[in-house]
């Protein structure tokens, strides 16, 4: 390669060397900021020490491996070896790192989703295979015993089903910043209003309204799902506030708070991931799916807010959000 080729390589974002009878000859800066500045004029098996790389790169049709830990530990690079001259080769890494990470997401994602539905799905095969049977199904009490949990599971079923479409609907329009205006104090108030006659819902806020630029139907699930929880885990005729306040900062911090039994310190980094309960039996007895607050973050996250929560155990969790008040 000529060395208005070789300096070509110094404006490239992807990490290049030249390689030249086996010893890095020239590396850019990107190569540098990942391998050290010290790989220059290094035998290449020491720069680079992974086997089937170097072998890629040493033999005389090139090629190209994948390495792991090059940069971090949970790194994914590939590294692509072209032959340029007789003993000359051009080395490119490209970071795959993201991809790879994306792939495993959705893999495990449809894992984890094909196993919520196989047990509920086999459970009301099983009962209705009972119920077939003429000595179990002329009992009327047993029947109607069977026939309700046939129903239950095929709530939890719906209900799953309904929150994958959601998250699926929500991550179709994640790039697009909601442009309806919406008054959040207003919203608070009628999703409260939902669940009147279930429980008591108190809604507070420091002005009379707080208008943001917002996609109704997701504030308003973002809402009901923060509620529903609180409603699950809080005390048996124990409170629910939900407060909103706007600030001179040019935020409305909503904040949906409740006197249960609490997260522990453990669960509180990971409650938010798909499918993650810090109780299990109890989340799915009282009908979970273990997406509301994976909903919740990815709304949050369209609206271009942040979404945390803080739990005290034995004393009560607070959900809260942030959201960019309209002109701001």
């Amino acid at each position: 390669m000529s060395i208005e080729g070789v300096h070509l390589l110094e404006h490239l974002q992807t990490p290049a060397m030249m390689i030249v009878r086996g010893q890095v000859r020239f590396a850019n800066s990107a190569a540098k900021a990942l391998l050290g500045a010290h790989i220059v004029g290094q035998d290449v098996r020491i720069a680079i020490r992974e086997p089937r790389a170097v072998a890629a790169i040493l033999s005389d049709e090139g090629g190209s491996a994948r390495v792991k830990g090059l940069s971090t530990g949970g790194s994914v690079w590939e590294v692509d070896c072209k032959v340029v001259g007789l003993y000359e080769r051009l080395v490119s890494l490209y970071d795959l790192s993201e991809r790879v990470s994306v792939a495993k997401s959705h893999a495990d994602f449809v894992a984890n989703a094909s196993h919520e539905l196989r047990t509920p799905l086999a459970n009301v095969i099983g009962y209705c295979e009972t119920l077939m049977n003429p000595k179990a199904g002329g009992d009327e009490g047993l029947r109607n015993r069977f026939l309700g949990t046939i129903r239950h599971e095929a709530q939890r079923m719906q209900a799953l089903i309904s929150d994958l479409m959601s998250l699926s609907r929500i991550e179709a329009v994640k790039h697009e910043a909601p442009s309806d205006t919406v008054d959040v104090v207003a919203l608070a108030h009628e999703v409260a209003g939902e669940f009147k006659g279930t429980m008591e819902v108190h809604v507070r806020a420091n002005q009379s309204e707080a208008v943001i630029a917002g996609d109704r139907g997701q504030l308003s699930q973002v809402l009901r799902n923060l509620i529903d929880n609180a409603r699950k885990y809080a005390k048996p005729e124990g409170p629910v506030e939900v407060s909103v306040e706007a600030a001179s900062t040019g935020w409305v911090l909503v904040t949906v708070r409740d006197e249960g039994e609490g997260i522990g310190p453990e669960h509180l980094p990971r409650v938010t991931e798909r499918f993650y309960r810090a109780d299990t039996s109890r989340s799915r007895a009282v009908g979970g799916t273990g997406l509301g607050l994976s909903i919740v973050k990815h709304i949050v996250e369209r609206h271009r807010g942040r979404f945390d929560i803080e739990s005290r155990q034995g004393i009560g969790t607070t959900a809260s959000l942030m959201l960019p008040l309209k002109g701001e």
